[in-house]
């Protein structure tokens, strides 16, 4: 695809980015029979070739106007697009830039504006959002069912029933923001699980947030600050020598794996972002390192868009699973988004809701015994609605280990 950048727009880094990314598109559609919301609504500007032909108008004239931005906003950046393009079109980092410039273009609804600061004030800060989850909790039953379906039950932490291992390397696990406060024993049942096999892991103060909540909002500004910042607490550890950094919520390791391309640019971080890339990885990678022998069940897995697409680790969740025991149940599409997708559940409730119904629907057709999941997000997501029991693979794991 060839653009003919706008005379406002040529030389920016950026822009040349994103027309690198368009050039690379062949205009083929195998996107489009991956795409989510194409598949529900139908309609080619919903699709991810649409979306880069909106996009390509867009640094062409240096103009957009609220049809486009609406087709751009209900794309759930779940990057299933990414994984079938047989040319390699980063679209998700394409739909970033743009969204970064045509934020600057165009005014806001007054809702959109209010629920876009509100989730980056609340959903970053872990005293408030913690806060809010246990009054959610208190008041539950009390709640219309929309705000219910956000506030899962508090799993109760396995007791570590085997005895633990002399510790033999270290590593930092990622605390989180929303997971914190929304489900908080699964680090702690990750650290038990590590505990086996002689991994200690080391805390970070002052973590902060991964940045990627403000990045995916358009205040791009403010989350490249936000990853300064855990670049700042996570670099003391790096020096010290912890052989990982481990997130067992995919969507913040997604965007940690990151870094190094994000703050390339930047003469004082870009060494520094770059190392701690290098050394993050999803809980699903480090724990198919180990063996666990637990009691069986039949659970359908639900590997979340930023872990086989963004991290393009689609078999480390079922592996995993199946290596401990589990029997896989049938899941028809399983590449398909739960509609989740950081704050789209929220800027986006139908769509998301529709998303939702239909991905419980091909996780329980073969009657499960649980749905295991590896990120805060869809873990919320589906146990709002499904009947069957929906857990983190650390905390599923832990809690049926033998002996």
């Amino acid at each position: 695809m060839q653009t003919r950048i706008h005379e406002n727009l040529a030389g920016d880094p950026l822009v040349a980015e994103a027309d690198d990314i368009l050039r690379a598109c062949v205009h083929c559609g195998f996107c489009t029979a991956v795409c989510p919301t194409y598949q529900i609504l139908g309609d080619e500007a919903d699709g991810p070739r649409g979306r880069i032909y909106l996009i390509k108008n867009f640094l062409e004239e240096d103009a957009i106007d609220a049809s486009a931005v609406a087709h751009l906003d209900r794309c759930l950046t779940c990057r299933s697009c990414e994984t079938t393009c047989p040319s390699g079109v980063q679209y998700g980092r394409l739909l970033d830039i743009a969204r970064g410039f045509t934020e600057q273009r165009i005014t806001r609804s007054v809702r959109e504006r209010l629920l876009s600061v509100g989730l980056r004030i609340t959903v970053p800060n872990v005293a408030v959002i913690s806060l809010l989850y246990c009054l959610g909790r208190l008041l539950r039953p009390l709640l219309p069912r929309v705000l219910r379906s956000k506030i899962p039950g508090l799993a109760v932490s396995a007791p570590l029933a085997t005895g633990t291992a002399q510790a033999t390397e270290e590593v930092v696990v990622l605390e989180g923001c929303a997971q914190r406060a929304a489900t908080p024993g699964v680090n702690r049942d990750l650290e038990k699980l590590l505990a086996i096999h002689g991994v200690a892991v080391r805390r970070v103060a002052a973590e902060g947030c991964c940045g990627a909540l403000d990045y995916h909002l358009s205040a791009q500004d403010k989350g490249l600050a936000r990853m300064r910042r855990m670049c700042d607490a996570l670099w003391p550890a790096v020096e010290a020598g912890v052989t990982s950094i481990v997130s067992t919520a995919s969507g913040c390791g997604v965007m940690v794996k990151e870094y190094g391309d994000l703050l390339a640019n930047d003469p004082d971080y870009a060494d520094r972002a770059r190392r701690i890339s290098e050394l993050c990885v999803d809980g699903t990678e480090l724990l198919e390192r180990f063996s666990f022998t637990c009691e069986p069940a039949r659970v359908a897995v639900h590997s979340p868009c930023t872990l086989q697409h963004g991290q393009q680790l689609p078999d480390a969740l079922p592996a995993l699973l199946t290596n401990a025991g589990m029997t896989l149940t049938a899941t028809r599409d399983s590449h398909l988004c739960c509609g989740s997708a950081g704050t789209y559940s929220i800027m986006q409730p139908a769509l998301s809701a529709e998303l939702a119904t239909r991905k419980v629907h091909a996780l329980t057709g073969d009657d499960p015994d649980v749905i295991v999941t590896a990120n805060v997000g869809c873990h919320i997501q589906l146990s709002g609605i499904a009947e069957t029991p929906v857990m983190h693979y650390a905390t599923f794991i832990a809690s049926r280990l033998r002996g």
